[in-house]
């Protein structure tokens, strides 16, 4: 497998991609399509998070758990999918606290592209999976990978706002320095949380964050 990541990352994280567990992750996905087994995102998209939004631009971070394992939903960003292809329930209710938070009318376009050409860091803690499979390539090595992206972050810039929803998300709150960083906490927008995620207000908490820190806000509008 090709690591095809932007420049900044590449830099980044040169030293990971040396590590025994990378060569490790790197044959276990070789071997999941030696068996046949389809594996989501199309491998020209495992890295589009980084890709879309370099290390000098990250303002924001949303940290998703591991990829859609339905046929054409993973591209590579936490909680988007194509536009052919219908938002998903945890984005359908993203969706309707931006409309609540701010006063917005969404298109229900899927793509977060948009969000990720503006700084926001849409990653996965996991960035494969197997097709039909729900976190079947947990434990592989990706966690090792994005725990160092978020450490990373956290070490080497300032300001970001991080944005932990649900109970996985937030168990990396221990990789972010909170001195250096801004933590919102909620729950997991997927609809077995019972709603708890509505009313967080982390879109125009966000914003307001950005706009105190002398950057522009993020359009969160699609």
């Amino acid at each position: 497998m090709e690591v095809k990541i932007e420049q900044s990352w590449k830099d980044a994280l040169a030293g990971e991609f040396e590590k025994p567990y990378f060569a490790s992750l790197v044959r276990f996905l070789h071997g999941e399509r030696e068996q046949g087994f389809r594996v989501y995102p199309p491998g020209s998209q495992i890295f589009k998070a980084f890709e879309l939004t370099p290390v000098d631009k990250v303002k924001v971070v949303i940290l998703g758990q591991d990829p859609y394992h339905g046929p054409g939903q993973a591209m590579g960003l936490s909680f988007s999918v194509p536009d052919n292809v219908p938002a998903p329930p945890s984005l359908k209710n993203i969706f309707k606290e931006i409309e609540s938070d701010l006063g917005i009318r969404m298109s229900g376009r899927p793509n977060l592209e948009k969000w990720a050409s503006q700084g926001v860091l849409l990653l996965n803690a996991i960035l494969t999976v197997r097709a039909g499979v729900a976190a079947s390539h947990s434990k592989i090595g990706w966690e090792e990978f994005t725990d160092a992206v978020i450490k990373y972050l956290s070490d080497n810039c300032n300001g970001i706002v991080f944005l932990l929803w649900g109970n996985f998300a937030r168990s990396k709150k221990a990789l972010i320095d909170s001195s250096r960083h801004y933590v919102l906490e909620a729950a997991h927008p997927s609809p077995l949380a019972r709603g708890a995620f509505f009313g967080c207000r982390h879109f125009s908490q966000t914003n307001n964050i950005l706009i105190s820190r002398g950057l522009a806000p993020i359009d969160w509008q699609l």
